[in-house]
C-alpha cells in the first residue's frame, strides 16, 4: 500500500512572518497639586492590562473582564478601588449600525484608569483638553478621582443625545414621506430606524441599575458637597431611556400608518382592476356570441357590424355609468 505524502510543516515559516505589535505606553496625566493620576488606553492587550494591574494592584479577575469582549455593565467593590463596566453607543460606519462601546474604569484613591474597548471620542477629547489646558486639569483633578470620573461619564452621556437627535430627525423625515405618499420607499427607512432604536435600548437598559449602584459607591471618592453629581448621571440615563421609549412608540405608529397607507393604495388598485374586469367581461360575452360559427340575422352585412359595435358601446357606457353611480370609480 503506497504511503501518503507528508505535509510539510510551515509553522517555522509562519513564525518568521508574524511580527509582534509594537508595545504601547498608556497615555498618562498627573496633577502635582492633588497627586491624582489619569491613565487612558484604548483596547489594551493582555500584556498592557497585566502591567497596569501589577502597578495598581488590581485583581486578576478584573484583568480578565477587561480583556473579555462580552462583559455586562457592573460595578465590583474592593477595599481600595472600584472596577466599573459601562456601555455607550458607538456608530459603526462599516456596517451602518449602532454597537456597544465598552468602557472599563478603575477608580482608586489618587488614580483613575479608563480602558475603552474601542475609541470613545468624548473620553479621548477630554483627555486631550486636560493635557493641553493646565487650568482645566487643575480644576478637574483637584477634587478627587470621583469628580474626574463624573466629568468623563458626563461627556459620554452628553455624546448620547446627538445620536438620539439624529434618530428623531429620521422619524420626522419618515413622517413627511408618508404624508407625501412615498409609502413603498420608506419601508426600508422604518426598518433601519427600528434597528437603531432596538440597538440603543439594548445598550442603555442593562446599565440603568448599575448607575444607581455607582451613585452609592462614590461616597469614598467624592467630597461631601459633590455627592449629588452622580445623581445627575442617573437623571441623564433616565432621560435617554424615556426618549427611546417615546421613539419606540413613534416608529411603531409610523410603521402602522405606512402599512395602512400601502394597504389603502393596494385596495384602490384592486378596485380598479375589478371594475375593468367587470366592464370587459360582458363585452367579451357579446363579442363571443356574435363570433360563433352559426348563422344569425344580417350575417355578412355592414349593418350587422354596426349593430354589434353599438351594442358593445351601449353595454360599456351603461356599466361605467352604473359604477360611477355606485362610486366604485
Amino acid at each position: 500500500m503506497p504511503s501518503l505524502p507528508r505535509i510539510r510543516s510551515r509553522s517555522r515559516d509562519i513564525a518568521r512572518d508574524v511580527v509582534a505589535p509594537p508595545a504601547r505606553e498608556p497615555a498618562e496625566l498627573r496633577a502635582e497639586a492633588s497627586g491624582l493620576t489619569w491613565v487612558h488606553l484604548d483596547a489594551p492587550t493582555k500584556d498592557e492590562a497585566t502591567t497596569l494591574a501589577g502597578r495598581f494592584g488590581w485583581h486578576a479577575l478584573d484583568v480578565e473582564d477587561v480583556l473579555s469582549k462580552r462583559q455586562r455593565p457592573k460595578i465590583d467593590e474592593y477595599d481600595d478601588y472600584r472596577f466599573v463596566v459601562l456601555h455607550f453607543p458607538v456608530y459603526d460606519k462599516a456596517v451602518h449600525r449602532l454597537n456597544a462601546g465598552e468602557l472599563d474604569v478603575f477608580l482608586g484613591h489618587g488614580y483613575l484608569v479608563t480602558l475603552p474597548t474601542v475609541e470613545l471620542l468624548p473620553v479621548t477629547r477630554l483627555f486631550g483638553r486636560c493635557s493641553d489646558d493646565d487650568q482645566l486639569r487643575a480644576t478637574l483633578f483637584g477634587k478627587g478621582s470621583g469628580y474626574l470620573l463624573y466629568h468623563v461619564l458626563d461627556d459620554l452621556f452628553d455624546y448620547c443625545f446627538p445620536i438620539l437627535d439624529k434618530i428623531g430627525h429620521k422619524l420626522d423625515a419618515i413622517e413627511d414621506d408618508i404624508d407625501e405618499g412615498e409609502s413603498q420607499e420608506i419601508v426600508r427607512d422604518i426598518s433601519r430606524a427600528k434597528q437603531e432604536i432596538i440597538s440603543y435600548r439594548k445598550i442603555v437598559k442593562p446599565q440603568r441599575p448599575t448607575l444607581r449602584v455607582l451613585e452609592r459607591h462614590m461616597e469614598r471618592f467624592l467630597p461631601e458637597d459633590l455627592e449629588l453629581y452622580f445623581d445627575d448621571l442617573v437623571d441623564a440615563s433616565e432621560r435617554i431611556w424615556d426618549l427611546l421609549d417615546n421613539y419606540k412608540e413613534v416608529v411603531e405608529a409610523l410603521e402602522a400608518t405606512n402599512e395602512s397607507a400601502i394597504s389603502h393604495r393596494q385596495n384602490d388598485v384592486l378596485r380598479l382592476l375589478t371594475v375593468f374586469s367587470a366592464v370587459l367581461l360582458p363585452l367579451t360575452l357579446v363579442a363571443s356570441v356574435f363570433g360563433m360559427n352559426v348563422h344569425f340575422p344580417g350575417e355578412g352585412t355592414a349593418a350587422a357590424f354596426w349593430v354589434v359595435v353599438g351594442t358593445l358601446v351601449a353595454v360599456f357606457a351603461g356599466l361605467v355609468a352604473f359604477f360611477r353611480w355606485k362610486r366604485f370609480i
